[in-house]
């Protein structure tokens, strides 16, 4: 088995855009926007608490027991899709109530947006990413029993599998990973501007139910790959793409519209 040196580099420089755009824009809207760091830890407990652990929690309570992928495509995407975006927009909600008794001006909400995205990109890909280099320089250094070793049944299976399809993934798609995350990236600084809004704007609530049905629309091409209904990858990005270019200009608006003079 062998992982080719294309691969393993496109591999680096999707983990170098995971962990390293996240820490640019805050280092560069920092400075432009002279926001605090606290709305984008609020972004980073947020997205953790919400995503990770209680969302998380939902599904492993409903999928395969209540709604089941397979048999019913349709029904979990509409359950995912809602899901996600009831609990990251009101992540959103509940962290902008709380600051804005301190806080003010729209590099609150990109604080926080930086703080949500970037916890998702790093986590959800840098820390993936780094560990698929890792397992690539092992098999191609001979060292694929570090890996394997002391593994057995279900778990050597599932990582002989693992072995294999890095083996047979073409090296191109190792950078669509970077490149999703900075599309997601775009998407969730944008979410958190319409919340913002939502929050801090004069009787402006009604953006809250208006980010969840956008997070829905925006996760729904990547839930019916899920599903097995979209089998396009390209397809699937190419929509991602055109989701966070609308969500941008939406957001732009949004701030031209609603922001104090």
């Amino acid at each position: 088995m062998h992982i080719p040196v294309t691969s393993i580099l496109l591999m680096s420089v999707s983990a170098v855009l995971s962990i390293g755009v996240p820490i640019a824009l805050f280092l560069v809207f920092r400075k432009k926007f002279n926001f605090k760091i606290l709305p984008m830890i609020f972004g980073i407990i947020g997205f953790t608490l919400f995503a990770l652990v209680l969302e998380s929690t939902i599904h492993s309570l409903v999928i395969g027991k209540i709604i089941i992928k397979e048999s019913q495509p349709l029904l979990f995407i509409v359950y995912a899709v809602f899901m996600a975006g009831i609990f990251e927009e009101s992540a959103r909600l509940i962290a902008f109530l709380i600051l804005k008794k301190k806080y003010s001006g729209i590099g609150t909400g990109l604080s926080y947006g930086i703080g949500h995205g970037g916890t998702e990109s790093i986590l959800l890909a840098g820390v993936s990413l780094i560990f698929t280099i890792v397992m690539s320089i092992l098999i191609n250094t001979g060292n694929i029993n570090l890996l394997t070793g002391k593994l057995s049944g279900t778990a050597l299976t599932a990582m002989n599998a693992q072995i294999t399809q890095l083996t047979t993934t073409a090296p191109y798609l190792f950078l669509v990973s970077g490149l999703e995350r900075m599309i997601a990236i775009a998407i969730q600084l944008s979410l958190s501007v319409v919340m913002f809004y939502a929050v801090f704007g004069n009787k402006k609530l009604w953006l809250y139910p208006a980010a969840i049905i956008c997070h829905a629309i925006i996760d729904t091409p990547a839930a019916s790959m899920q599903a097995g209904l979209l089998k396009s990858i390209p397809l699937v990005e190419i929509l991602a793409l055109v989701c966070a270019v609308l969500m941008v200009i939406l957001a732009w608006f949004i701030h031209r519209s609603f922001r104090e003079p």
